[in-house]
């Protein structure tokens, strides 16, 4: 058993209340909001310190694999597994799975703490007693959740009521409360002893496993089937579709939290937030003097109380107060702060219509085992990328049957292979690839490689790739 905690971090959501910057396949865990870093980044580097923790191990889905792959390498962070979930099962499962797989790598007694990738979350001298208060909880069989001291009566949350004070600083759970209306999230603020459920445990990996033998036998039978018949697949361990698919949809909270005897919360006073709207976005950020928390590339005038975001073009506002306006590569959403909460409605009203339906669904910049691609111009028969490959890395051999390319490099160095000549391409410099030609791309430098393509033909689809020889396996 190691003595020190593994992380298990839970990547795998698709949310869009965030839109237009989270997509399907492109959630907000992955997305830079305010800062240099993404929301799971920042969890890598929450449980980085190697005194405390293991190398964690990610749950997530095929769709995101390489993204967890890669923003976990421009952190440096090393990963333990990449443990991806064949269906949507909820957390129960699938934290089954993890405890299952920690059990073999480093013994049933250890312990697991299970973190969300998409909080925000303050990481200062009270998170970390919170955790060591719950590493000592853990220790001694209980299972433990984290319990927010509520700043306000939010209606967004769960709520779990403290009971008995334990040895080590948690309490008893007395009951775990669903989402209240707001007279009687007033009433819980008032009364005391009420916290927010963070979605934030700390197990023992022997302990997950009985409760879940007790209370949810079918999902800790299915979990064990999974990872028994698992496959490893380049760096990733893919569970077994077929056994994991017949676990039941259910949270943690729902499969143990709320049946054992055994529960416990640590009341956690560090900020803590799951941004699960632009409102909470803006609460969460840095405000200047008019109440305003913007990004680089924006401009206001006589506007208080907003959130300006951009990831693409320059946003002027004037006159506004209490307004979100954020804007992606391919589009803009205006709306109330107080209203955020319902831009789901703007979502299911675009995805419902065909030309608008790949608005909610994926984002302008595409990954890839290799790098990836943005795409910065669409017209008729022709299409303008941005490509970046990863010092190392490669693209498969192939070839397209309804379009040709041009790639000029823009930074780094390219080897590009046409048919049979192999050629290295340095800045400004360019070439052609005819429609039905082999080709490939590589990067054999130390940096990134970026350069334009410009596809040309009557199809450009993704999907128009004869892959001949591919490292990652890919048909």
């Amino acid at each position: 058993m190691t003595q020190k905690i593994v992380p298990v971090i839970m990547a795998g959501g698709k949310g869009t209340r965030l839109w237009p910057l989270s997509r399907a396949t492109a959630p907000k865990q992955f997305i830079q909001f305010i800062g240099d870093r993404t929301l799971f980044q920042e969890t890598l580097a929450r449980v980085s310190d190697p005194a405390l923790y293991e190398a964690p191990v990610v749950l997530t889905n095929e769709e995101f694999r390489f993204l967890v792959a890669e923003q976990a390498r421009e952190l440096g962070h090393e990963l333990k597994a990449i443990l991806l979930e064949p269906s949507a099962r909820n957390t129960a499962p699938a934290v089954a799975a993890a405890a299952v797989l920690i059990a073999d790598l480093f013994g049933k007694d250890t312990l697991m703490h299970v973190l969300g990738s998409d909080y925000e979350i303050v990481a200062d001298q009270s998170y970390f007693d919170s955790v060591r208060a719950a590493q000592a909880t853990a220790a001694k069989g209980k299972l433990v959740t984290f319990g927010i001291e509520p700043s306000e009566p939010a209606t967004g949350y769960g709520y779990i009521e403290g009971g008995e004070k334990l040895a080590t600083g948690a309490l008893g759970v007395r009951r775990f409360i669903e989402k209240p209306p707001l007279a009687k999230a007033e009433e819980m603020l008032a009364a005391g002893g009420f916290y927010w459920n963070s979605g934030m445990f700390m197990f023992q990996v022997s302990a997950l496993i009985s409760e879940m033998r007790d209370h949810a036998p079918e999902a800790q039978q299915a979990a064990e089937n999974a990872v028994a018949k698992s496959v490893r697949d380049l760096d990733f361990i893919r569970l077994d579709a077929q056994t994991f698919a017949k676990a039941p949809n259910i949270s943690i909270d729902y499969a143990i939290m709320e049946k054992t005897a055994n529960a416990a919360v640590v009341p956690s006073p560090f900020k803590w937030s799951d941004l699960g709207s632009w409102d909470s976005v803006w609460k969460s950020g840095k405000r200047d003097e008019n109440g305003n928390v913007t990004t680089t590339n924006t401009t206001l005038m006589n506007s208080r109380n907003s959130l300006v975001m951009t990831h693409g073009v320059h946003l002027a506002v004037q006159g506004m107060d209490d307004i979100a306006v954020v804007a992606s590569e391919d589009a803009v959403y205006v709306g109330r702060l107080q209203d955020s909460q319902s831009v789901g409605d703007i979502v299911k009203a675009l995805a419902a219509l065909p030309k608008t339906a790949k608005l909610t669904e994926t984002h302008p910049t595409s990954y890839r085992p290799w790098g990836g691609y943005t795409s910065i111009l669409n017209g008729d028969r022709f299409q303008v990328k941005r490509i970046f490959v990863t010092p190392g890395k490669k693209l498969s051999l192939q070839k397209h049957h309804h379009r040709s390319e041009h790639w000029i490099v823009v930074k780094g160095t390219a080897e590009v292979t046409i048919g049979e000549t192999v050629q290295m391409l340095r800045e400004n410099e360019s070439v052609y690839i005819p429609l039905g030609e082999v080709h490939r791309l590589a990067n054999p430098g130390k940096i990134m490689l970026e350069l334009i393509e410009v596809q040309t033909g009557s199809y450009l689809g993704e999907d128009d790739i004869i892959r001949i020889v591919d490292e990652f396996g890919r048909n």
